[in-house]
């Protein structure tokens, strides 16, 4: 793939008011990503992207991440055929996060068996409990991955 996909970050105005994918990067090689339902707008999951793995999402329509505990690209579905079509990729006013509209083709995005990643939160009352805000699970992992 082409690295002139990717501009040189130049100066503030260029980045945060430019027509040129400038993404920054960490010093790590990655950019945080936030994954939503492009028809629902619930936010799905976060990952990690490096250069190679936001090229091939831009340049495929399949939404590809940097494990960071694989030390790899992974397409996610490649493996459970719960597989994300990228609709749309955003940046922020910075270009230091990424977020992509998907439409997932499956029961849900959460290897945990739920639709969303995020499916508990913090309690109220301080004690720093969680509680379960989606009940159901979308599927069950042990069938989907074999675990």
């Amino acid at each position: 793939m082409s690295e002139n996909l990717f501009s040189d970050r130049k100066n503030s105005e260029q980045v945060e008011l430019g027509k040129k994918l400038a993404p920054k990067f960490n010093d790590d090689g990655l950019i945080p990503c936030i994954t939503v339902d492009s028809e629902s707008k619930e936010v799905l999951m976060f990952a990690w992207m490096n250069r190679e793995a936001l090229k091939m999402t831009i340049k495929t329509g399949k939404a590809t991440y940097y494990s960071r505990s694989r030390g790899k690209l992974w397409i996610k579905g490649e493996s459970s055929g719960l597989t994300q079509q990228v609709e749309e990729v955003l940046v922020d006013c910075d270009q230091d996060v990424i977020q992509i509209k998907v439409n997932v083709e499956g029961e849900g995005t959460c290897h945990n068996g739920y639709r969303s990643c995020f499916y508990r939160a913090v309690k109220r009352d301080s004690s720093g409990d969680l509680e379960y805000v989606i009940k159901e699970k979308s599927f069950d992992p042990e069938k989907r991955y074999g675990k």
